[in-house]
């Protein structure tokens, strides 16, 4: 049978396949380009970027308000309680992040690398920038957000709600059609310049291990979590052999499964090893 481009339509590749996919073609192109097609790639990611930062701001508003609208008049304490769990979470994080890289990233990158040498990838100048401001800082977005959601909340009012509910779907459309599509182009983009510069296999190699720590700690961190949080389940087992004790779609859930390759198993112990 001919492989036909109806074919390659049919075949539906995910995002992270395509962004490495593009990740291995820039670095392949970036090799023998000439300059000319770099600096087409490093205006469309000025211009990417730009859009990006616009849009940042309104993806907060458009999805936040809504969501904390649909929760009705309990978001207030619902609210409150999430935002101490995040902001702990990621004070947490951030101390672990600190004391890793306090500990292991300076034998890993003094000696390779300078981090003055990541900005000369940057070299290649667009042809041409366009400046498109937000319409408010992160922050304001976040604020306006939550006061809005609350506010929908504890009002009722349907009008303001259907607004906000149909912007959600304005935004989210927006990110379907128009920013995952043109991702793998722009990480094209940058590892084409990267490595026209010639500072892509150096900077390469130390990303490479500390994502490889970044993924140990994951690692260690769902594990830990999977027996703390579920210490009548002490049992972990492999994916697909049993029936995990986590069944929702959850961030953690997702993190165990994806990083770990293993779940806490819901049988209890003696039934779920076979």
């Amino acid at each position: 049978m001919a492989f036909s481009f109806s074919t390659m339509k049919k075949m539906k590749i995910g995002l992270l396949p395509r962004i490495l996919i593009a990740m291995a073609l820039g670095i392949a192109g970036g090799m023998v380009s000439p300059e000319m097609p770099v600096r087409v790639f490093v205006t469309f990611n000025g211009l990417f970027s730009e859009f990006l930062g616009f849009l940042i701001p309104l993806i907060i508003v458009g999805l936040v308000t809504p969501a904390i609208a649909d929760i009705g008049r309990g978001a207030g304490r619902l609210l409150v309680v999430t935002a101490l769990l995040a902001y702990g979470a990621t004070v947490c994080s951030g101390l672990l992040s600190y004391g890793v890289s306090e500990a292991v990233f300076p034998s890993l990158i003094s000696d390779q690398i300078e981090w003055t040498s990541i900005n000369e990838a940057k070299q290649q100048e667009p042809y041409f920038t366009v400046s498109i401001t937000p319409p408010m800082a992160v922050m304001t977005s976040l604020v306006m957000a939550f006061t809005l959601g609350l506010g929908i909340a504890y009002q009722g009012t349907a009008t303001l709600k259907n607004v906000f509910t149909e912007f959600r779907q304005i935004i989210t459309k927006t990110i379907q059609v128009v920013v995952l599509p043109l991702l793998p182009i722009y990480i094209f983009g940058i590892f084409f310049n990267m490595t026209h510069s010639g500072e892509v296999f150096r900077v390469l190699s130390v990303f490479v291990k500390i994502i490889a720590i970044c993924c140990i700690i994951i690692s260690a961190m769902a594990h830990a979590t999977i027996f703390n949080v579920l210490p009548d389940k002490c049992i972990v087992a492999q994916r697909g052999t049993t029936k995990p004790a986590i069944p929702s779609p959850t961030p953690l859930a997702m993190v165990c499964r994806s990083v770990t390759g293993m779940v806490a198993a819901d049988d209890c112990v003696p039934s779920a090893v076979k």
